[in-house]
């Protein structure tokens, strides 16, 4: 079972238009590919709530820093076809980096504060590039509604800002982070760890929950939070770059060997 692909925005307009015509609503999910169980709970919301669903795969090179990963990051449209197919979409949208970014393109979108915290004071430029992907793909499907992991929270945040004051006709709906068994959150960079540091991943999830313990203190401050998180962290062999509070929320990110990880969890 697979789904028909669009590369081209000619093509995206035509098919949502013909969906339009017949009454049906939108919703959409976008991706970078290298797909799994995490982005099939947002094919299937999507397909619960509305008349079309559409993914896009694209692997935004505007989001990636120099020395990231954008060159080996992982592509495997065909798998990525029959997974959003079985959760329930209708189409792929997967347009090459020249429909994205035509000659000449130089217009860019930057939602001010939060995307220099966190993950983005670690990731200069990240955040406005995935804001101008997300604000362009906004447009060229048209969608009702979007939905997005709650994994990547301090995403989901800077969207919902973008959307409200650029005053956009579009809902984004948050689904809740899908784990592992042993808790590890799902993410396409999980492929890039070896058998050892797999068995490690896990580490990142306790140490938030300790965090998250610390946070039920009756004195607990966001200082303390964060050092109870990088002592749970201790001799795991994950090496933490941050834990930090956002809107009730324990944001972390760490190395584990070469892959960056995230996760949060509510407090």
């Amino acid at each position: 079972m697979t789904v028909p692909v669009v590369r081209t925005k000619r093509a995206l307009r035509t098919l949502v238009a013909a969906w339009r015509a017949k009454g049906l609503s939108v919703g959409f999910v976008p991706t970078m590919g290298a797909l799994h169980r995490g982005h099939a709970a947002l094919v299937k919301r999507s397909a619960l709530e509305n008349g079309k669903t559409i993914v896009s795969v694209f692997v935004n090179p505007l989001q990636f820093g120099p020395n990231e990963d954008y060159g080996r990051y992982p592509r495997a449209l065909p798998a990525d076809r029959t997974l959003v197919a079985a959760a329930g979409a209708d189409a792929v949208y997967a347009p090459s980096a020249k429909e994205m970014y035509p000659k000449g393109f130089r217009t860019y979108v930057e939602v001010e504060g939060l995307s220099d915290l966190y993950c983005g004071k670690y990731r200069p430029g990240h955040f406005r590039g995935v804001a101008t992907v997300v604000l362009k793909l906004f447009n060229q499907v048209r969608a009702d509604r979007a939905y997005f992991g709650e994994k990547d929270w301090q995403q989901v945040r800077i969207l919902e800002d973008m959307i409200r004051d650029l005053d956009m006709n579009i809902r984004l709906v948050r689904v809740p982070i899908v784990r592992e068994a042993d808790g590890l959150a799902l993410s396409s960079r999980n492929a890039y760890l070896s058998p050892a540091e797999r068995r490690a991943a896990p580490a990142l999830r306790a140490a938030l929950e300790a965090g998250k313990m610390e946070a039920r203190r009756r004195n607990s401050r966001p200082e303390t939070i964060g050092a109870s998180v990088r002592l749970a962290l201790a001799g795991s062999g994950l090496k933490l770059q941050y834990a930090s509070v956002l809107d009730g929320r324990l944001l972390a990110a760490a190395y584990l060997g070469r892959t960056r990880l995230i996760d949060n969890i509510r407090l």
